[in-house]
């Protein structure tokens, strides 16, 4: 399965610079997926009779909702990595092993990861509110738009303080609280193994019914659930191997650039192409000061060597993103019956950078000025959220239209290079 890939990533104090968290995903999904980035406010609902739809099925609203900023694929309800305005981010992978894949609808892992985001102020409440979710309404469904694609889902949590790795198999889970001082990383692939900090309750006790495990010394979820012989785990070529090593070289000096540096890797695949590709990045600084603001970049185009990382800082009054919000079309159901046409989703920052690689594609001197005019401006931001977290202060006003800002920047670049 490992064609069919994400990788998300985690660094905590001391491994990091300045006491920050810096958390980080690629969200590599079929090569003409778009990922449209999207914020929605936080919310009251006073009526609570009236159910929430989800991708494909309703469920229980909650009374108050927080503010998110998702990156997502433009089809769907749930996003495929985000944060919220208390610092927590969330991404999530798919993952397969020993239990048969459910395809009756249910809720998505992207839902999942919207979900938690909406309805919890710390990572491991959002890890509650997942596992609650799980346990009442499942997980399941058609995962890509106009192909049958399905799989389980895991996912990295992180916040200010802490962060955890939440693995599934159906209804069942393990959890792990990633150590203090450490780095983890998580790919399409079970990865806990004896170091379980929560579980469902009957997760051993179906492993033993199902024959996985004997019942006898310690208990290891991946061994368990899955395929994968965890004495080799960390010495393949997997991806999950691979980003775990990048992440250990960098180890105590990882900052908010290493963290993209990682992402755009390519030799080690964790920056992916061909029919799966990394449709959209993001990373986020969570400073362990609680007076200082998160900051999450978001890129909201394919092929993150080529793409700007743009800052996002939750502030009062955010206007919607327009220009990197979708066309919206009715979800036409069910979308794997043959033939299914896709509807345009294309928002315009992804059509002038679709447009722009094309144009330079056979100049190399047109592509190093655009290339060069894309780092100049991913500089110049990164420069000036670093003096924000420096200086201590934040100019709201000018903070409110920070991510749109920058995009019209990013556009500018590419229509001078269509126009040249």
């Amino acid at each position: 399965m490992e064609p069919h890939s994400c990788d998300t990533f985690v660094a905590l104090p001391p491994a990091t610079v300045g006491n920050r968290v810096i958390f980080g995903k690629n969200s590599d999904r079929l090569f003409d997926e778009v990922q449209e980035v999207i914020y929605f406010p936080a919310a009251i609902h006073n009526d609570l009779r009236k159910r929430l739809k989800c991708t494909y099925i309703e469920i229980d609203q909650v009374p108050e909702t927080h503010a998110v900023v998702l990156s997502r694929s433009a089809w769907l309800w749930g996003a495929e990595m985000g944060a919220n305005e208390h610092g927590v981010c969330i991404g999530n992978e798919a993952v397969w092993g020993k239990e048969d894949i459910s395809k009756e609808e249910a809720l998505l892992g992207m839902d999942l990861v919207r979900l938690g985001l909406e309805r919890a102020d710390t990572a491991e409440k959002a890890l509650d509110v997942i596992v609650d979710l799980l346990e009442k309404y499942g997980q399941g469904g058609n995962c890509a738009e106009g192909e049958e694609f399905s799989y389980y889902n895991s996912f990295l949590i992180a916040d200010r303080n802490e962060a955890w790795i939440l693995e599934t198999s159906g209804k069942y889970w393990a959890a792990e609280k990633v150590q203090e001082t450490g780095v983890r990383n998580i790919s399409n692939q079970l990865s806990i193994t004896t170091k379980i900090d929560r579980e469902h309750p009957d997760m051993r006790n179906y492993a033993k019914q199902k024959g996985w495990w004997d019942g006898q010394g310690d208990f290891d979820f991946t061994a368990a659930y899955s395929y994968i012989n965890t004495a080799s785990m960390m010495t393949s070529s997997s991806r999950y191997c691979q980003g775990y090593k990048l992440l250990n070289k960098h180890k105590g000096n990882i900052t908010f650039e290493t963290m993209m540096e990682i992402l755009r890797d390519k030799p080690s695949g964790i920056n992916m192409k061909g029919e799966f590709l990394t449709t959209a990045s993001m990373v986020s600084i969570l400073p362990q000061d609680s007076s200082l603001p998160c900051i999450h970049f978001f890129t909201g185009t394919p092929h993150p060597e080529r793409s700007v990382f743009k800052p996002f800082i939750f502030v009062p009054h955010i206007s919607q993103l327009v220009d990197t919000k979708s066309p919206t079309f009715e979800l036409e159901m069910p979308m794997a019956k043959k033939p299914y046409i896709k509807p345009d989703r294309r928002h315009l920052l992804y059509q002038k950078h679709q447009q722009a690689l094309e144009m330079i594609r056979n100049n190399k001197e047109k592509s190093k000025t655009m290339l060069d005019n894309m780092r100049k401006l991913e500089k110049e931001v990164s420069e000036e959220m670093e003096s924000i977290l420096q200086s201590k202060h934040l100019d709201v006003d000018k903070t409110v239209n920070l991510f749109s800002q920058c995009v019209k920047d990013e556009i500018k670049i590419y229509q001078s290079s269509i126009c040249s």
